[in-house]
């Protein structure tokens, strides 16, 4: 029952600026989301904490799916979850008016978005009451591996898919080949071979990797950040040398697009820097593979 109302919840929110003027008066409650909530206290401990993680989940994805450059830490996921804790506690004591709740808690949201994205606010201030949401698709692992120029036969174990998305295509493909490969991406299920984390948070460890792979994700994000005022570009440039580090002797990182803005300061004694071009598209596919 709660979670079919959760999903009901986020469609009737779903797309929504947080920034256009007068949002607040349109953010609202389902009148089935105020008694689901309120039948909360009937539920254990246990149950509704992991309640409240699976919303705050799935508020993060809803939010990445309108802009993928969202980014959101370990602090900034706590600080969403707690926004959601007080919401529960606030419906179920009783205290304020549900008109009070729902305004204190999209006033949190919107405040949370502001300082963990601050560029948000210049961009969706100006838009309409709708935000159409990004068209962000996990490629074919064919199309993948054709866009970056991966030849299957001659791929260097083992494989690490950064941002593999949701479903892992990429990963899953060459696991059936018979290629010992991994992936991680924040909105992915755990298993053996795949992490949920973030480029940031991952551990990739020192000369590690044959192969790393990140198709229109890692280096897509670092020319986004490049182009910002208020971009974390030295972050970026940190962890780009950081996934270099974690190449074995020999082995390679392929992505898409291009980052020429960094990649001239490559160790030539170090690194090989491969451009290849990407059919009429106006960026490259590169490869960087370790010499030593």
């Amino acid at each position: 029952m709660f979670q079919d109302n959760i999903d009901k919840q986020l469609e009737i929110n779903k797309g929504k600026n947080l920034f256009y003027n007068g949002i607040i008066n349109s953010l609202r409650f389902a009148p089935d989301t105020i008694d689901a909530i309120e039948q909360i206290g009937k539920i254990d401990v246990v149950s509704e904490n992991l309640l409240i993680d699976n919303l705050t989940n799935r508020v993060l994805q809803e939010f990445c799916e309108i802009n993928q450059y969202y980014t959101f830490d370990g602090r900034s996921k706590k600080a969403l979850r707690d926004i959601y804790v007080e919401l529960f506690s606030n419906i179920k004591n009783h205290k304020i008016s549900i008109d009070s709740i729902e305004k204190k808690h999209y006033e949190n949201l919107i405040r949370w978005l502001q300082k963990t994205n601050p560029f948000a606010d210049k961009i969706y201030k100006s838009k309409d009451e709708i935000v159409e949401p990004v068209a962000c698709s996990e490629y074919s692992p064919e199309i993948q591996m054709s866009i970056l120029q991966i030849d299957i036969k001659q791929i260097e174990e083992p494989v690490l898919d950064i941002g593999c998305g949701k479903k892992a295509k990429l990963v899953m493909y060459l696991r059936k080949n018979e290629i010992e490969a991994y992936g991680f991406d924040r909105f992915v299920i755990e298993n053996a071979f795949l992490t949920n984390s973030d480029w940031f948070e991952y551990e990739y460890n020192k000369k590690k990797w044959g192969t790393i792979i990140s198709n229109l994700g890692f280096s897509n994000h670092f020319v986004h950040h490049h182009l910002r005022d208020d971009g974390s570009f030295i972050d970026y440039a940190k962890q780009y040398i950081n996934i270099l580090n974690s190449l074995k002797i020999g082995g390679s990182f392929h992505y898409a697009p291009d980052l020429p803005f960094v990649e001239q300061y490559l160790d030539e004694n170090k690194f090989q820097l491969n451009k290849q071009n990407v059919g009429n598209y106006d960026f490259k596919s590169i490869r960087v593979k370790r010499l030593k």
